[in-house]
Order: C-alpha cells, then structure tokens, then sequence
C-alpha cells in the first residue's frame, strides 16, 4: 500500500478520499499522524494557490507524496465585504469552530436570502507534489442553497453540510446517501484519479 500524506488535520476531509484511494492501493495519512506541523500562511489569490502553498510546505519535511486542497464559497445576493471567497472559516479575524459556523451562516441566509435560502457555490484547488513533480486540479460543485434552519445530523469538519441543502435531491448534505450520491454525480471519482494518476 503506498502512502501519501494530505496537508490537512480534518479527518472528514480525508474521509471523503480515503475509500476510493483505498480501492488503489493508496493509504492517506493525514498531519495528525506526523511528528512536525508546520505555522503555514496561506496568502493565496485562490484556491489552487493555496494548495500548492500548503502542498509545498509540507513536501519538503515529507517521505512520501504530499497534496492538499483549499475551497473558496461564492454567495449571491450578499454584501461584498460579507463574500467569504477563500475565508470561509474566517469572519473578522476570527477562526469559526463548527458551531460558530453553523450559527454565522444560517444568520447570513436569515439576514439576506429569500425564504431564508441563499444561492451558493464552491471552487476548489487541490495540488499533488510527488518527486518535486506539481500538478494542480480545480472543480466547482453545482448551486446549492445555504438555508437559516440546520438539519438535525451534523458533520463534524463539514460543518456547512448541515445548512446546505442539494437542489436537484432538495435535501441537506448531510441526509444525502451513497446512492443518491452516485445518481447526482457527486462522488467526485474525477478527483479520486486526478490523484491517483499524480502519485
């Protein structure tokens, strides 16, 4: 089994790959399965430039191949200085936990969404370092809706899940089944060989 190490201390993160880079014959690690974390600054114009930030930091401590991903949301209907782009942990300085992101955002889509729902969308970047080889990937998840009321099953470290609701299955995230998954084409296997193919 090979190993590669994702730049990330979010295990749901690494859960979202980990089945399918299993079936590969890859084995994800994560930074809390390692000695050394590094105080990274990412200064990024956008989600692939964060990547590779992150990617490369953490490819010159690393024994094995490294990659790492960013996600910047885009929200209609909202104040400019409210977009939250690359920050959507960040509000005011300030790192949101879970909690704290739940309540920021449903207060968002109460404050300016119609019906209490906001049109949203992500971009994201993810980069592969393997023997100082880079590539990079970028994708975006269809418009979905941030709503002011949570569902009752929570994510942890996907807190937005909860508040997110799919608009062709009109269901939260977090309700979504495999199946359901696969009939939406949300299974994200164009990510998996992207990575798979890098390493």
């Amino acid at each position: 089994m090979k190993k590669v190490l994702f730049a990330t201390e979010n295990e749901s993160k690494k859960k979202r790959f980990e089945r399918e880079l299993q079936k590969r014959n890859i084995e994800i690690i994560t930074l809390n399965d390692i000695e050394k974390k590094l105080e990274i600054e990412e200064n990024g114009k956008n989600a692939i430039d964060n990547a590779l930030i992150k990617a490369r930091a953490y490819a010159k401590i690393s024994p094995y191949p490294v990659f790492a991903m960013d996600d910047n949301l885009y929200i209609e209907d909202i104040p400019e200085e409210k977009q939250p782009g690359m920050f959507v942990r960040r509000v005011n300085g300030k790192r949101l936990n879970d909690e704290e992101m739940i309540k920021y955002y449903t207060n968002l889509a109460h404050t300016y969404g119609k019906d209490g729902k906001l049109t949203c969308k992500w971009v994201y970047g993810i980069a592969v370092i393997n023997h100082n080889t880079e590539s990079t990937y970028s994708w975006s998840k269809e418009d979905f809706y941030i709503v002011d009321k949570p569902s009752n099953k929570i994510n942890p470290g996907y807190p937005l899940n909860t508040i997110s609701i799919n608009k062709k299955l009109n269901k939260y995230f977090t309700e979504i089944t495999e199946e359901e998954k696969k009939m939406i084409k949300e299974n994200e296997l164009d990510v998996i060989e992207f990575i798979y193919k890098n390493l």
